[in-house]
């Protein structure tokens, strides 16, 4: 195990549930309408893009191209709104002590988020210093459940991804882990996420020693 491939949302920081509530603003603001909860998965580990597209799916809206990139620009400055307090202290259970351990084993860590705000959210999480990249989701084809931005967070630590594990807490984004070649880390239900090949229930449950051992028995 050379690299560890990072998603942000529910892995690093429970971020996820600011980006439902810029969502919801803007379907109020612009449409008059609300989104409902089962709507957020739909939305999670996504392009902003992507979201943007499956909220106005579901409204049943088109809208021109130009209105369409003021709508995405609106909504994330709200989402950067709602992380204005974000600290230390919104990491996940669990996770400082896995990078520690991580980083004393000499794993390199790259984050593999589909989120433009990445490095702003490291930054506020105090975590910046602990990644050695962080691949940026503009330079990729194809958001999740493509490889791409798996491949490209293995490329940004010069290492392959059968050299990598990935941890992700989406449907996508647990299917990009496994097209990528990268050995997949599920944090939720097996339900959702019964495709990974180690899953945990949630982030405290994530011990380097098991991703260790069920590395090598992959």
């Amino acid at each position: 195990m050379k690299g560890a491939l990072f998603d942000l949302d529910g892995v690093i920081a429970d971020t996820a549930v600011y980006h439902f509530q810029a969502w919801r603003k803007l379907a109020r603001d612009h449409f008059d309408r609300e989104l409902p909860d089962e709507l957020e998965e739909k939305t999670k580990g996504v392009s902003r893009a992507d979201s943007l597209k499956v909220i106005l799916d579901y409204l049943g809206v088109s809208v021109p191209q130009k209105e369409f990139d003021a709508l995405a620009a609106e909504k994330n400055e709200a989402y950067r709104g709602l992380l204005a307090g974000l600290t230390s202290a919104d990491i996940l259970p669990g996770i400082p002590e896995l990078i520690g351990q991580m980083k004393r084993h000499g794993i390199k860590l790259s984050l593999a988020s589909a989120s433009m705000n990445g490095p702003f959210i490291l930054e506020k999480l105090g975590l910046s210093y602990t990644f050695d990249a962080i691949a940026d989701p503009s330079k990729v084809a194809a958001g999740k459940p493509a490889p791409d931005i798996f491949l490209e967070a293995a490329s940004e630590i010069g290492e392959k991804p059968e050299d990598c594990v990935g941890l992700e807490d989406s449907v996508a984004g647990i299917t990009a882990i496994n097209t990528a070649g990268a050995f997949s880390v599920g944090v939720g239900s097996p339900n959702e996420l019964g495709h990974a090949r180690l899953l945990v229930p949630n982030t405290g449950a994530l011990k380097y020693d098991d991703i260790e051992k069920a590395w090598e028995r992959r």
